[in-house]
C-alpha cells in the first residue's frame, strides 16, 4: 500500500500509540528521530510528523509500520499527508548547523575508504589525535602548518596499511562530511580526490581548522561518547590491527580508567551521570550492538568485540560499590588511581548470546565475581543480578 492509503483513523492510532508509550519509547521502537522541522499538532499535543506517518502505515490491514529510510518527511510527504488529512503541521525552521549528536553519528557512519581491499586508517588518525586534544582542553583551531606537522608524524608511525604521510587527505574528507571545520581560506574547500589538487589547495589556502565546535565540547566534556567513539573507528578500521601504539600516541590509551572518578567514602555523587549521557551512551552502544553482535577478534584467539563505553557506563551506575545485594562487603583496598576494586560482568556470557549492554552487565567486587562465575549457587546468582542488572538499566533516567 501507499502513503496515500492511509487516513485519519490510522494516524490517530498511531497517536495513541505515541501517548501510551512515551514520545521517546516511540521513537525507539519504530527506529525514528526527533523530527527536525515538521511537527504534528494534535489536541494541544506536538508530535514527530515522520514517526508518526511511519507507524500510521502499520495499522492497515495486512501491512506492517515503515521504517525511516523507507519514505520522505518533507512537505511533499509525510507532513504533506498530514496536511491533507486535516492535521495541523508546526513548521520550525531548521537550525543552523548540526547538533552534537548528529555529528557524532557521522563520525560513527563514515565512508570507509577500500580502495586497497582494507579500510583507510587516514580519517581515525586525524579524529582521535582531534580527540586527544580535546579531552586536554587544548586549542580547538590550529595553522594549517601545525596541522600538516603533527599528523604527517602520525601517520608515518601509524599508518599500518601503507597511508602516506598526507593529511590533506583526511582533512577534506572530514570537512566534507561536516565534523572538521576549516577557516581563513580564499578558494572553495577542494574535495579529498585526486593528489597535486589537494597538496595545492592546503598550501596555497593555509587554513586554520579542526574539530567542528559541537564535536569539540562533546569530546571534551563526555567520557562515555570518547569512549563509544573509539569502540566504532577501532571495529570500523582497525580489524586485525593493534590501535594501542596509536591511542597512547595521541593520549588515549589510558582513557577508559582515567575518566573514572575517585571515590570518597559517604560522596557518592562524585560517581552520578546524568540520564542524557547515560541515554546517550546506551544508544552508542545499542548502534554499535546492531552491527557486531557475535563478531569476534581475529588475533591469537577467537574473542568477542566488548564495547568500552558499555563498561563505563556500568561502573557510572554503581557509584563504585558492588551491584549484587547479596555481598558480604567488597575489598577497603583501592587501585593505583584509588579507583574501587571492580570487575564489569556480563551476567549472560556474550559466547552464549548475551548482549555487550548495561541491561545485561553488573559491577561486581572479587569475591562476588567468583561466586558469580564458579561458585556452586552460580546459577541462583546469575538469575538474581539479570534481574538487578535490567532494574538498574530501567532505574537511570528516574535516579538522576
Amino acid at each position: 500500500m501507499a502513503l496515500t492509503d492511509i487516513t485519519r483513523r490510522e494516524v490517530e492510532k498511531a497517536i495513541e500509540e505515541c501517548d501510551r508509550l512515551g514520545r521517546d519509547a516511540f521513537l525507539k521502537h519504530h527506529g525514528f528521530r526527533r523530527a527536525r522541522r515538521y511537527l504534528l499538532s494534535y489536541e494541544g499535543e506536538q508530535y514527530d510528523s515522520k514517526a508518526i506517518v511511519g507507524a500510521a502505515h502499520g495499522f492497515l490491514p495486512g501491512q506492517q509500520p515503515l521504517a525511516a529510510g523507507d519514505f520522505s518527511g518533507g512537505a511533499a510527504h509525510a507532513a504533506g499527508l498530514l496536511r491533507s488529512l486535516g492535521f495541523d503541521i508546526a513548521e520550525d525552521h531548521p537550525v543552523s548547523g548540526p547538533t552534537a549528536d548528529d555529528l557524532v553519528h557521522r563520525v560513527t557512519h563514515l565512508k570507509v575508504n577500500r580502495s586497497s581491499g582494507h579500510p583507510a586508517l587516514y580519517q581515525p588518525i586525524a579524529l582521535l589525535w582531534a580527540m586527544g586534544r580535546a579531552l586536554r582542553g587544548e586549542q580547538r583551531l590550529l595553522p594549517w602548518t601545525e596541522t600538516e606537522e603533527t599528523l604527517k608524524a602520525l601517520l608515518e608511525r601509524h599508518g599500518l596499511r601503507g597511508e602516506r604521510p598526507r593529511p590533506d587527505y583526511p582533512v577534506a574528507s572530514l570537512h566534507h562530511v561536516g565534523v572538521w571545520s576549516l577557516h581563513d581560506y580564499a578558494e572553495p574547500v577542494t574535495t579529498a580526490h585526486g593528489d597535486a589538487k589537494v597538496r595545492r589547495w592546503f598550501a596555497a589556502n593555509q587554513p586554520l581548522g579542526g574539530l567542528a565546535e559541537p564535536l569539540y565540547e562533546l569530546f571534551r566534556d563526555s567520557e562515555v561518547t570518547r569512549l563509544a567513539v573509539i569502540d566504532e573507528l577501532a571495529d570500523t578500521f582497525f580489524d586485525g590491527l593493534d590501535c594501542t601504539p596509536l591511542l597512547a600516541d595521541v593520549g588515549l590509551r589510558d582513557i577508559e580508567s582515567a575518566d573514572l572518578p575517585e571515590v570518597t567514602e559517604g560522596e557518592p555523587e562524585q560517581w552520578l551521570i546524568t540520564a542524557a549521557e547515560y541515554e546517550r551512551g546506551c544508544r552508542l552502544v545499542e548502534e554499535r550492538e546492531a552491527k557486531t553482535h557475535g563478531e569476534r577478534i581475529s588475533r591469537t584467539t577467537q574473542r568477542p568485540r566488548r564495547s568500552r563505553a558499555a563498561r563505563h557506563l556500568v561502573l557510572r551506575r554503581s557509584k563504585g560499590r558492588c551491584e549484587n545485594p547479596q555481598c558480604t562487603g567488597q575489598p577497603a583496598d583501592v587501585t593505583d588511581r584509588r579507583h574501587p576494586i571492580l570487575e564489569v560482568d556480563h551476567v549472560v556470557d556474550l559466547a552464549g548470546g548475551g548482549r555487550d549492554h548495561p541491561s545485561q552487565m553488573v559491577a561486581l567486587c572479587p569475591n562476588c565475581h567468583a561466586v558469580k562465575t564458579r561458585g556452586s549457587t552460580r546459577e541462583v546468582l546469575r538469575e538474581i543480578l539479570l534481574r538487578v542488572a535490567q532494574e538498574r538499566h530501567d532505574a537511570m533516567p528516574n535516579t538522576i
